[in-house]
Parts: structure tokens; sequence; C-alpha cells
């Protein structure tokens, strides 16, 4: 029992035992030196792999489903204005560009949904993608067989035939599942890029904190040994040490900047880009299926009040104002901008859409683009509170502003926020790419060639000290 007992002191030298002491420590520091570089390296893979998941995978996830909800809306907000157009040889370039954007979203619908299932991050969402293939085609069918009955009986302006009402009233009743579905799915994406993120920001700051630990062994491990060599030898300094000293903290030093820049650039990805990204695609997205209640409004007299109040809810969501309903909006919306014009994220509610944009302005240029997105939308605004107007007593007049000025301005209004995403969205793809080449070598070679070079290098510096107790 005592002879057990008595191993392990074999490995602690005696006070006197000075190559035992000099072994014990240049040994310990190799071996801190190389758990380091392993640990460095394992930290750098799996950060790396973090920001490849965001940037190439659950982001591009998130992007198909926003835009499927966008697709998805505009494809009624044509199939309504084909409709609007009617038999009205005026209105015929109405009807042909509505027929022809409608056929362009179902095929950017169809896209998204393909990518989307290419992509897929969970059971979940795969079987919400199936559901929407299925109900989108479900919706296909109703749509074209409104407009065969359109084609056949050939309505006046805004007053199609019973049956082809009905038919219509039928695929635009779908719509509001469909939606739903789509931004369920978005949403499911959306946590699971959000889930990613946490987990890749825990991830950078415990590997810093595993840096700076080890780190600290390995530099107390040199510093040990050279005090041995200084006190022992009487030696003032031992070169190959010093280097190796050196060489230590700046690969400790690099490894720990190179991991809070990648750990900065994914905030930055995150926080600074993609969270306005996602509030701008799905204030993009809302904005379609806004405006297709406004076609809506004029197509249906018999449910006016169900599509202004549709009109009114989205509207708030879009730029939240003090309104009681759709009939002072608008002027409720000039006022607050009127009243804040000099920060204009103060003239809406901050949990709107486009408030969360406003109020997370970071890029160069991008603060210019929001604002134009509002003031674009508020141009837009006033056309459907004249519209709204006009269409008691005018309803051809109504559907002419419907089908162009007001039309115009929303184009304008979506023109400068496609703006305002393509500056975020240049920003987020920045800021992945920087995040994975701050790493770029720290998850590979970098490591593993400063380890071996700083055992070389230990072995150098105490290998001719050792050889004088021979």
């Amino acid at each position: 029992m005592t002879a057990v007992l008595a191993r392990p002191r074999a490995l602690v030298p005696t006070r006197a035992d000075t190559p035992g002491w000099i072994r014990l420590l240049a040994g310990l520091t190799v071996l801190l030196t190389v758990i380091t570089a392993l640990v460095m390296a394992a930290d750098a893979r799996s950060t790396r792999h973090g920001i490849d998941v965001i940037g190439h995978h659950t982001a591009p996830t998130v992007t198909a489903t926003e835009d499927l909800y966008f697709a998805l809306a505009d494809m009624d907000a044509q199939l309504a204005n084909v409709l609007l157009a009617g038999d009205d040889s005026t209105l015929a370039a109405v009807r042909t560009t509505a027929l022809t954007t409608f056929d362009q979203r179902r095929v950017q619908a169809d896209a998204d949904l393909q990518q989307a299932m290419t992509i897929v991050t969970n059971d979940d969402a795969t079987q919400q993608i199936r559901e929407l293939l299925d109900k989108f085609g479900q919706y296909q069918a109703l749509a074209a067989d409104t407009f065969q009955l359109a084609d056949l009986d050939r309505g006046e302006a805004g007053r199609p035939s019973g049956r082809t009402l009905a038919a219509y009233r039928a695929a635009t009743g779908m719509v509001p599942d469909l939606l739903s579905r789509a931004q369920r799915l978005a949403d499911t994406n959306s946590g699971v890029l959000s889930q990613s993120y946490q987990d890749s920001e825990r991830t950078t700051v415990a590997a810093r904190a595993r840096i700076a630990v080890l780190g600290l062994l390995v530099l107390a491990a040199l510093l040990g040994l050279q005090v041995v060599l200084r006190v022992a030898l009487r030696r003032r300094v031992n070169p190959a040490l010093a280097v190796t000293t050196v060489l230590a903290a700046g690969l400790l030093l690099g490894g720990y900047i190179a991991n809070a820049t990648a750990a900065q650039q994914l905030t930055i990805a995150k926080r600074d880009a993609f969270d306005s990204l996602l509030a701008l695609r799905q204030a993009r997205a809302l904005s379609y299926d806004a405006n297709a209640d406004e076609s809506r409004f004029l197509l249906d007299p018999a449910h006016t009040a169900q599509y202004q109040q549709s009109y009114f809810d989205k509207s708030q969501r879009l730029a939240g104002v003090r309104a009681h309903g759709v009939d002072d909006y608008a002027s409720a919306l000039d006022q607050a901008i009127a009243a804040h014009a000099g920060d204009l994220k103060d003239a809406i509610s901050a949990d709107s859409f486009l408030g969360k944009e406003l109020g997370n302005i970071t890029f160069g240029g991008e603060r210019q683009a929001a604002e134009q997105s509002l003031r674009q939308y508020q141009a837009y605004q006033r056309d459907d509170h004249t519209l709204r107007g006009l269409a008691g007593g005018d309803l051809r007049a109504a559907i002419t502003l419907d089908t162009g000025g007001s039309n115009d301005h929303f184009a304008a209004y979506d023109k400068a926020l496609v703006a305002t995403i393509d500056i975020n969205q240049q920003a987020f793809d920045t800021a992945i790419g920087k995040g994975g080449n701050a790493l770029s070598g720290w998850s590979t070679w970098l490591p593993y060639t400063a380890a071996a070079l700083c055992a070389l290098l230990v072995l150098a510096g105490v290998r001719p000290r050792l050889a004088e107790y021979r």
C-alpha cells in the first residue's frame, strides 16, 4: 500500500531536483500549448460553422418564406386587378399587366416553395411546406376558374358577373389561410435563425473564456520555467524561451481577437442587418396584401367593411399612428410625420414594421432610404383616402386611380423599400463574409503550427541547460 501511494510523489521533483523541475515545467508548457491549440481550433471550427449556418442556410430560408408571402399576396392583388379592368378597352393595358404579373408571381411563389424545401431546417417546417404546396395548388385552380369565367362573361370594369365574382370569392377566400401558413413557416425559420445566433453567441463567449484561462496557464508555466532557470542557473534570459513567450502571447492574443472579431461581425449580421431585413421584408409582404385589400374593396361591395378594416389593420402594422379607422389614417400619418420631421422614427410606433427599421439605422445611406420609404408610403396612403372617397360616387374614377396614380405611388414606395432591403442585405452578406474570414486559418493550420514551434523552442531552450547536469 505504501509503495502505491509513493508513486504520485515521484512525479513531483524534490526542492533540490532542479532538472526535475525544468523537465516538469517544460513538459507542462508543451502540453498546455498543445491543448490550447486544439481547443482554439475546435472553437474556431464551431464558430465558423455557426456563421455558415446563419449566413447560408437559415437566413436564405427565412428570405424565401417571406418572399413567398409577398408573391402570394401580389398574386391575389393581380387577380383582383384583372376583374377591376374587366372588358373595358381603356383598361386593357391594366388587364394585360395584371395577367403577366400574376404569372410571374406564380412562378416566383413556386420557386420560393422549392427553395424552402431544399434548405428546410426541421420536420415541422417540412410538413408546413407540404401543406402550403397543397393549398397553393388549390388556389391556382380557383384563380384559373376565375380568369376563365371573366373571359367568357366579359363583365364591365369593377363589376364582374355573378358567377365570376363567386369564383373570385372562393379563390381570394383561401388567401388568408395561405398567407397565415406562409407567415407561420417564416416565423418557424426565423426562430431557428435566432436560436442559431444565440448558440453561436454563447460559443464565442465561452471560446474567449477558454482562451483566457488556457492562456494564463501557458504563460504561467513559461514564466515558472524561466524563473527556475534564472534562480538555479543564474542565467538572466533564455532566448528560446523568451521567443516562445512572445509566440505564445501572439497566438493567444491573435486567437482572442479573431474570435472577438467573428462575434462582432455575427452581431452586425444578426442584430443590425438581419433584424432590419426581417422587418422590411415583412413590411413589403404585408404592403402587397394591403394593396390587394384596396382592390378587393372596389371589386366586392358586399364585403367593403371587411376589406376596409383589414386594410386599416395592416396599415397600422406597417406604420402605427393615432388613428381611429381607415378614414382618418392618412391624415393622422400626415400629422405625425409633420410633427416629427427631424426624426421620423418618433412619428410612428416603434413596434410597427417601418418603425422597427427606423429604430435600427446602422449603415451608410440606410436612414435616407428608410425615411424615403415612409414618405412614399405617406403618398400612397393619401391616394387611398382619395380613392375611398371616389368609390361611392364614381367607381370608374376610383378604378382609374387604383390602377394608375395610386399604383405608381405604391411602386415608388416599394422601390424605396427594396433599396433599404438591399442596403441591409449587402451589410449582412459582408458581415457574414468577414466573420468567416476572421477565423480563416485559426480552425486548421495556424494554432497547430504555433504550438509545434512553441514545443520546439521550449526543447531548444531547456536541452542545453539539462545537459549541464549530466
